[in-house]
């Protein structure tokens, strides 16, 4: 059973950066669109990031330009770097494995920007 584990969540003021990890177990790494996603109270899941196998990335327009996703398939870990973090970007953060319509998911962490 895959397992993904998030961490590097937490309270920071607005303009401050994070760096989130997920470190993966129990799956072919290399294989899988790697994914961060978030939820904030009373919204949808929405997609922040993605990172195909084939090093494609993907944002969404509200972190464009101040996040970025990486993964270092060696460790089997995926990162999200978030610079410039704003008050709407609090959220839960969860990390997503995506291979031929099979999805998994992290436990998720919390990411709060409150002065």
């Amino acid at each position: 059973q895959v397992q993904l584990v998030e961490s590097g969540g937490g309270l920071v003021q607005p303009g401050g950066s994070l760096r989130l990890s997920c470190a993966a177990s129990r799956i072919i790494f290399s294989i899988y669109s790697m994914g961060w996603y978030r939820q904030a109270p009373g919204k949808q899941r929405e997609l922040v990031a993605a990172l195909t196998s084939g090093g494609s990335t993907n944002y969404a327009d509200s972190v464009k330009g101040r996040f970025t996703i990486s993964r270092d398939n060696a460790k089997t870990t995926v990162y999200l770097q978030m610079n410039s973090l704003k008050p709407e970007d609090t959220a839960v953060y969860y990390c997503n494995a995506h291979w031929m319509g099979t999805d998994c998911w992290g436990q998720g962490t919390q990411v709060t920007v409150s002065s």
